[in-house]
């Protein structure tokens, strides 16, 4: 794990996990611990477990300080530009047809 944040309705993972690992085994075992921890720590009392989906992407090494300073600056950078523009935005200029049915549903 390099960097992780977020905010209230999001959070943000840079890691590196090895190719015999499926991303999805990955974010089913990472959610599944966290909850348990999340759950029982007073610091969290609002958390009520995590959405059923989840995005995952890969990048270029050398882009990997640009992402963690991204991480790092979420909030500040949210004030600018919602969580959902920035998603759809990112979809679209990746040609990822977006299905309104399940785009950001829990």
């Amino acid at each position: 794990m390099y960097r992780i944040g977020g905010i209230s309705n999001h959070i943000h993972l840079l890691v590196d996990i090895h190719p015999t690992i499926a991303v999805s085994d990955f974010m089913k075992e990472l959610k599944e611990y966290s909850s348990k921890w999340l759950s029982v720590n007073m610091n969290f009392p609002e958390f009520d477990g995590w959405a059923v989906s989840f995005a995952a992407f890969t990048y270029n090494v050398k882009e990997k300080q640009t992402i963690i300073d991204y991480i790092k600056n979420q909030k500040e950078h949210h004030k600018k530009v919602s969580f959902e523009e920035e998603y759809r935005s990112f979809l679209i200029e990746n040609g990822i047809d977006i299905d309104e049915r399940y785009f950001l549903k829990d």
